[in-house]
Formats: C-alpha cells, structure tokens, sequence
C-alpha cells in the first residue's frame, strides 16, 4: 500500500492574509517648541485631542495594533490616551468641553477596538529620528506585523480613507509614501523589510526622508482626500 505523501513542513505553508497585519505608529514625543507646547497635548477647538485622533484614524482603517511614541511631558499624553476623550485643563485655553466635544467622547467610546501599544523615547530630544527609532524597535517585536503606517501626531486632518488607500495590499517589501498636490506627507507606510536597514540611517530630526528618497518611495497621491498638512503653529 502506497504511503501518503508527508506533511509539508510549517516553513513552506503561507501564511493566510489574515495573519499579516498592518500596524500603526504615530510620533507624538516631541516637545513642539514652534508651537508652544507638545502637539501630543493639544486639543482642536471641539476640545478633541490630536493624539486620540491620530490614534483612531488608525485604527478605523485596520491598523493593529497601533503604536504610540511618546516623550515630552510623556507621562501627561499617557493619561490622556488612557482616558480615551477629553482633557478639560489642555484644551488650548478652553475652560470646559463644548457639546461638539461630548459627542466627540461619545464616538470614541464607539470607535472599533485595536491594541495600543505606548512607548515612551527616553532620548526624544535628539529629533524626530528617536521616535521612529523607538517605534521600529517596537514594532519589529510583534512577530507577524508585515508593514506599519505612520504618521505624526501634528496632521489633525488625516483621515481613514487616506490611510487605507496608502495601506492597499502592502508587503513587507512596502515602502509607500501620501502625496498631496504632488507635495510628500503622510502617511508613509513601511514594509518590515525596510525596518533595520531604515534604523542603521536615523540621525538627527529628518526622520526616513533620506531613506524613503534614496529607495524609490512609490508615490500616492491623496490631494483629493485631505490637504496633509502639518501644523506647527497655532492659529
């Protein structure tokens, strides 16, 4: 009686889609001198935080789990992510939640869930590099992420149809960047391959540009979802 054939070995089988994941990474740790305080604490005038947005726009477009880097007045930003909505004492001087933010807390309590993952950048100072470098470091624990989206904590009107159309069917081999208007922005979405070989070039506060230019970042263009732009000072 002729054997059956063996088992492949596990190394041979794919993995299904549903196993490669896409993360999340929002840099929120800088001390935002232009602007007078950490963007990871500012509110828009509907007393809506910045950094629960940016949080949310990820998740809303299939980003698990989401990583967050905080450093300047870290702890402050942790609070405000783990109270999910409102801070009345950091809404730019509003002194207390307008009706558009009470439905604001309303819709992030019915936002889908996703992990959050909070990693404070001891050495934040050193410029953006230190936060995608912390980001990185932990995002290439989380064995079956394939890419990550990222994006900064100071671009409040990023929204999900801009992140899903950057995610698209990405690989570890992703290295995709938003444009708008022909302009670059964010977010930017980086394949696991890219991952080290982008941590051995991070210097300073210029973040992957040099990487992204230097291997051909794949361009899409978003200017008929939103405008990008990131803001540095108040208005």
């Amino acid at each position: 009686m002729q054997k059956p054939a063996p088992d492949p070995q596990p190394a041979s089988i794919p993995l299904p889609a549903s196993t490669a994941r896409v993360g999340g990474l929002v840099l929120a740790a800088g001390a935002g001198s232009r602007y007078g305080m950490p963007k990871a604490l500012v509110h828009d005038a509907a007393g809506r935080s910045w950094l629960q947005n940016a949080v949310d726009v990820l998740v809303a477009a299939g980003c698990s789990p989401v990583i967050v880097v905080l450093g300047a007045s870290g702890a402050h930003a942790a609070a405000l992510l783990n109270a999910g909505d409102n801070d009345p004492a950091s809404t730019n001087g509003a002194s207390a939640p307008s009706p558009a933010a009470h439905s604001a807390r309303q819709h992030s309590a019915a936002r889908p869930t996703a992990s959050v993952l909070v990693v404070h950048a001891t050495d934040w100072a050193e410029g953006l590099s230190a936060s995608l470098r912390a980001g990185l470091r932990c995002a290439l624990e989380q064995p079956d992420l394939v890419a990550v989206a990222v994006i900064p904590v100071d671009v409040p009107d990023l929204n999900t149809a801009t992140v899903a159309r950057l995610m698209g069917l990405s690989d570890a081999g992703t290295l995709r960047q938003a444009r708008f208007a022909g302009r670059p922005g964010h977010p930017v979405v980086i394949g696991r391959a890219h991952w080290v070989p982008l941590l051995d070039t991070l210097a300073g506060d210029t973040g992957a540009r040099p990487y992204l230019r230097e291997h051909d970042v794949e361009a899409v263009e978003c200017g008929d979802l939103g405008t990008g732009a990131d803001v540095d000072r108040p208005d």
